[in-house]
């Protein structure tokens, strides 16, 4: 098997003995007490949007592993020799299998995690999904704009080609543009802001909002050119080089600049990647803090930086899956949109329980996903419509971008908010009453 970093983003087609191989690879432990313990009783299948929305009974959680099972059963199971011998082993999945798993694992799995949350044997469902998505790219099957975004991500610096000199083109435009610094490869500074793609590229009122609320509070910090981009395709396709060096780049940029502080953006994947996957992926503990930006405006606000002015809207909060359910970050929005909004409605369920958006894990990336994410985010209005709620706020640009898609569709009616631009919009500096700056539209 070639292991060039080139042939790890575009190995192969067909190579169904490679990906068999990682399956073997990447089953360790952990992962075989979870294929043991599967007692196929379908809880999961209740708890997944994407079943919810179709009905298909393929869509069910359990059968997004059943190819990793398989192999598991065939040549790492403790009696796999003797049922070998006995012509009870299941076949090794073929390359049709592997086709075939390829809409289950990708278009209708966004490893929210629900489905581990329901399991009554504690499985976690989204890890044996990554290690699925794993041998599925090994064997060159990973949906192509998510390997081609991957490859860019690893060798340009972002999935959608910002490279370098890209990135100071839109941070000096957009800093001259709405009058805020936005600090570029300082030498040194306290806090690393990092952010995604889509705001770069999408949501920029968004990384105008955070410049403008760091600049107004006094932070020291800045974005560099060594390391800009939280988010990291290498976990969505599960290629080991690709996340490495995403996670090595933002280490390296925080490190040289000292910064005790790794702020991610609104984007529950780039919270995620860096919070909870660096350290694993490295080997090593970071010498830095990570915070969510809403963790970090939760802990500025408790502490009397900031006061907010009175929303004038009743208002509901989507829990991003890899910022919640999957991050532990479910009060610290809240402390806010609490104090911002008289009128603040909960949705049910809500916190860990919250539905996914249906966008993530890559999913929103897909076109050949778009008929089931569209019918599983009717879910998602469904439940912003029960609370009675004018806006929907969120952190994280996966979930708005997933959201905005669907409204235009649906033609909903509802305001799709970002919780960075209302703190932006309405924050009070004590003794000026000062907020910091006119709202930036899209």
């Amino acid at each position: 098997m070639n292991t060039t970093a080139d042939n790890a983003a575009t190995p192969p087609a067909g190579d169904a003995e490679t990906a068999i191989a990682l399956f073997l690879e990447k089953t360790g432990a952990r992962a075989a007490a979870y294929l043991d313990a599967c007692i196929r009783c379908g809880a999961c299948a209740n708890a997944c949007h994407y079943y919810q929305a179709s009905g298909d009974p393929r869509h069910a959680p359990v059968n997004k592993f059943r190819m990793l099972e398989k192999a598991y059963r065939r040549h790492k199971d403790p009696w796999a020799w003797l049922k070998r011998l006995s012509g009870f082993a299941p076949a090794d999945p073929d390359i049709g299998d592997m086709q075939e798993w390829q809409e289950l694992v990708y278009d209708t799995c966004s490893m929210c995690g629900r489905c581990t949350l329901a399991c009554p044997m504690g499985i976690d469902i989204a890890q044996l999904v990554a290690i699925t998505r794993a041998g599925l790219t090994a064997a060159g099957l990973a949906p192509e704009p998510i390997r081609s975004m991957a490859a860019a991500a690893r060798d340009v610096g972002s999935p959608l080609g910002i490279d370098a000199a890209q990135l100071r083109d839109i941070l000096n435009e957009l800093s001259e543009k709405h009058g805020v610094p936005i600090p570029l490869d300082k030498e040194k500074a306290d806090v690393l802001l990092i952010d995604s793609s889509l705001d770069y590229k999408v949501f920029q009122p968004t990384l105008v909002a955070m410049a403008k609320i760091l600049d107004a509070l006094g932070i020291d910090w800045t974005f560099s050119s060594k390391g800009y981009e939280a988010s990291n395709l290498g976990l969505f396709t599960g290629q080991e080089d690709v996340a490495k060096a995403m996670v090595e780049r933002i280490v390296t940029a925080a490190e040289d600049v000292g910064a005790s502080l790794v702020l991610a953006p609104e984007c529950g994947h780039g919270y995620a990647s860096i919070r909870w996957e660096a350290a694993n992926i490295l080997g090593r503990e970071l010498p830095f803090e990570v915070l969510h930006i809403s963790e970090y405006l939760a802990r500025l606000h408790r502490e009397g930086r900031f006061g907010l002015r009175p929303l004038d809207h009743p208002i509901t909060y989507h829990d991003p899956c890899k910022l919640g359910r999957r991050g532990g970050v479910i009060e610290e929005p809240r402390d806010i949109l609490r104090d911002l909004a008289p009128d603040y409605r909960e949705m049910e369920p809500s916190g860990v329980e919250n539905w996914c958006c249906g966008g993530g894990g890559g999913v929103l990336l897909l076109e050949s996903a778009a008929k089931t994410r569209l019918e599983a985010f009717r879910i998602k209005m469904d439940q912003v419509e029960r609370t009675g709620a004018e806006g929907v706020v969120m952190a994280c640009a996966f979930c708005h971008h997933t959201f905005d898609n669907g409204a235009e569709h649906f033609n909903w009616d509802r305001k799709v908010e970002d919780l960075v631009q209302l703190v932006a919009e309405h924050m009070i500096l004590p003794g000026n009453g000062a907020a910091t700056g006119h709202p930036a539209g899209h």
